[in-house]
């Protein structure tokens, strides 16, 4: 067995990227494979390391953003309904990526999740209906739904009226379908099923099933 000791704060390494430092230091092995595990446990810490630094330089190159009302580009997603793109992901530094979707009435998602990404909706208008996992509840203006990264949900308007819903993703990963889609002008109904599904790994997403609402 070893012990793992992080050391003091360095100047220049943020608190995680130092205990990660911390973990290569772990020398005190007794079995013959303690060398080779050495190594591997140097190159994993080194590699963790320096994904906590880039995440820290994009925070770091980020600005701050003020979008004002009617700014920001708009996908037209199909008659009725649109998505306006306020935050993109690279310009929040890979932190957040928010837009707001009008959704007509009737209006539904897929069953699916998000692999490395957490989603927020916040109800501006009209009614949803969300499923997180195995529930389902119903909400009006200023509901609030969080859907955790890994966990399958849906969404329908349920109103009678056409809604507006702010959806937001963070890390911003998942956000960039929206983004690249906005950028192509390009729906899932224009797609193939293998376009469509190579779209969705780049940004992790997985379709579980179809809409159960």
């Amino acid at each position: 067995m070893c012990s793992i000791e992080a050391p003091p704060l360095c100047a220049g390494l943020s608190h995680n990227a130092v205990a990660l430092e911390g973990t290569a230091r772990c020398v005190k092995r007794t079995d013959s494979q303690s060398s080779a595990r050495l190594l591997e446990v140097i190159e994993v810490s080194r590699g963790l390391s320096q994904s906590w630094l880039r995440m820290e330089e994009l925070a770091m190159e980020a600005q701050g953003i003020v979008v004002l009302p009617g700014q920001g580009s708009v996908w037209n997603m199909s008659p009725g309904r649109s998505a306006a793109l306020k935050l993109l992901g690279g310009a929040t530094g890979g932190s957040v990526m928010l837009f707001e979707e009008t959704v007509p009435a009737g209006t539904l998602s897929t069953f699916h999740l998000h692999h490395d990404s957490d989603e927020v909706a916040y109800v501006l208008s009209g009614e949803v209906t969300f499923k997180i996992g195995e529930e389902v509840t119903v909400g009006g203006p200023g509901t609030c739904a969080f859907m955790p990264r890994g966990v399958p949900h849906a969404w329908k308007n349920s109103g009678a009226e056409t809604g507006r819903v702010l959806f937001l993703y963070t890390p911003a990963r998942a956000g960039g379908l929206l983004e690249e889609q906005q950028r192509t002008d390009r729906t899932f109904a224009a797609m193939d099923e293998r376009e469509a599904a190579e779209l969705r790994r780049r940004h992790g997403w997985e379709i579980v099933g179809p809409s159960p609402l």
